[in-house]
């Protein structure tokens, strides 16, 4: 059915579950094209995506609110692993190799090649935010500590937790901490 395409730069699912968080977050209704136009964007391909009908992209965008709701927005490490296991076991996630429709082996989690579009995004998500968690130790994503900002953030590198969607948000936030600090020395 679908693929674990290699876009470039490599399969990255976190990041596709992150922009597809995003954008139904955005929009509640978001389009089946709107979904397939960041699917794509994340490597699958037109033969791919023909599977994705109204009904596909209705569940599809449920699994992507479920996962928004029960993990991405889940501060507490406990908390969002028993919330992933729950999902990893729902679905009937263990890892396997696939080829089918032509393309090469590559790896699934889901039931099976028949699996539909929702069961395969959400075990592929889940894996790989547990894997996430398990390598930082805890929570590595959350949703950006900008006032006014709502957007959804992966992280995992080195160094502090991240706390902010992008730099831009960051400097916001810094920029008015300064401001407030400033003024208030200011203000006997």
């Amino acid at each position: 059915m679908k693929e674990d395409a290699q876009p470039p730069g490599g399969f990255r699912p976190g990041e596709r579950l992150i922009e597809l968080a995003n954008a139904v977050r955005d929009d509640p209704a978001l389009s089946r094209d709107g979904l397939a136009a960041v699917l794509a964007r994340h490597g699958e391909t037109e033969r791919d995506l023909a599977s994705l009908t109204a009904a596909e992209a209705e569940a599809l965008r449920s699994a992507v609110v479920e996962l928004t709701d029960r993990v991405l927005a889940e501060s507490d490490t406990d908390r969002a692993a028993g919330a992933l296991n729950a999902l990893l076991e729902r679905c009937g996630a263990r890892p396997r190799l696939s080829r089918h429709d032509g393309h090469a082996w590559h790896l699934h989690v889901d039931r099976g090649d028949d699996a539909g579009w929702a069961d395969w995004f959400t075990a592929g998500s889940a894996l790989a935010l547990a894997r996430l968690l398990s390598e930082r130790g805890g929570v590595a994503w959350g949703v950006c500590a900008a006032p006014g900002c709502r957007r959804l953030y992966l992280g995992g590198g080195p160094g502090a937790a991240r706390r902010y969607c992008s730099r831009a948000c960051a400097t916001r936030a810094r920029v008015a901490a300064h401001r407030r600090r400033r003024a208030a020395r200011e203000d006997p």
